[in-house]
């Protein structure tokens, strides 16, 4: 039955929501896809594809930004801070994604980059309804895994509004930590909010409103930025090779081989016992092969070097 009160009608919760959502660019209607319901598979893939394709551009308009969020992520790795993602829905299980791979591809622990998402571990395969619109869950979730000044907080929200989102930045910068807001709608709440803004407007989606799609890929992106340049700028890599990597299963194990042959120009035998020699350490093996020093002497030129490799090797040539 349809309220037979107008007035009411106008000023409910649910009217004003829907009001809100006309300023949220990733709800808008994508008029170049307004026939995609009559199109073919072809027809319907394409269109994605072309939408798609606009997603790289409207990241490299905030590099900068990114560039400046990764600046502060170093600082806070280097005083035991950590980086912690927090969003709801597809935002927060991207966080998720983007954290859980650090470990195996950095040899960090599992605490240094955390990914939070509003409903807890439930959330990352159904959705918990409400989850996203109860702010005191963000400060209780935040509180759970000691959240200190010493974090970056990156705050994910494709609308640049969630409740859950916005709750955990307040009470971040309350703490007085450094919060980055990652989003695709701009002069949204989150954007203003953040200390750093990463806002990357990609438009309105090929299916109105479904931010898993160029929105989701956006995030993706920065996210990816922010975890994989942080950890390069904190000595992460040598050239372009992920000389951390945790050698946990035979993949990675064979991974670490070919990272010890890539970096030395060494044959297989040789970066296999390097590898043995510096207890399956792609990085400390790599340094044994390039400078002939033991597995100790090795260890003590990286700590010096702050785990650094390139500049581990150049001392030792230097010497």
């Amino acid at each position: 039955m349809l309220n037979s009160n107008p007035v009411q009608a106008h000023h409910s919760p649910q009217t004003k929501l829907v009001n809100d959502l006309k300023s949220i660019a990733t709800e808008e209607q994508n008029q170049d896809t307004l026939d995609i319901d009559l199109l073919d598979s072809l027809g319907v893939v394409n269109k994605i594809n072309t939408e798609d394709k606009k997603v790289a551009f409207a990241v490299e308009k905030v590099l900068p930004q990114v560039a400046q969020a990764v600046d502060k992520i170093v600082a806070a790795f280097a005083v035991g801070g950590r980086l912690i993602y927090i969003g709801a829905g597809t935002s927060g299980r991207l966080g998720i994604l983007d954290a859980v791979e650090c470990p195996p591809t950095f040899s960090v622990t599992d605490q240094q980059v955390l990914g939070i998402i509003a409903g807890g571990s439930n959330a990352i395969y159904k959705a918990v309804e409400g989850a996203e619109d109860d702010p005191q869950r963000a400060i209780d979730d935040l509180d759970k895994v000691n959240f200190t000044k010493n974090d970056v907080l990156v705050g994910i929200a494709a609308s640049g509004r969630t409740p859950y989102v916005v709750a955990a930045m307040k009470y971040a910068t309350a703490k007085g930590a450094i919060v980055v807001g990652v989003s695709c709608s701009p002069n949204q709440i989150v954007g203003s909010l953040a200390d750093i803004n990463i806002c990357a407007p990609v438009g309105a989606e090929a299916l109105t409103g479904s931010t898993r799609m160029k929105s989701g890929t956006a995030q993706k992106l920065i996210l990816n930025m922010l975890s994989t340049a942080s950890m390069i700028r904190s000595g992460k890599s040598y050239r372009n090779l992920m000389v951390d990597v945790n050698a946990s299963n035979e993949k990675l194990y064979a991974r670490a081989v070919r990272i010890v042959m890539q970096a030395t120009s060494c044959e297989y035998q040789i970066a296999k016992t390097a590898l043995v020699d510096a207890d399956d350490n792609a990085k400390l093996a790599i340094l044994l092969v390039l400078t002939g020093v033991d597995a100790d002497q090795g260890k003590a030129m990286l700590i010096k070097n702050n785990g650094f490799l390139r500049q581990a090797v150049d001392q030792a040539d230097s010497e």
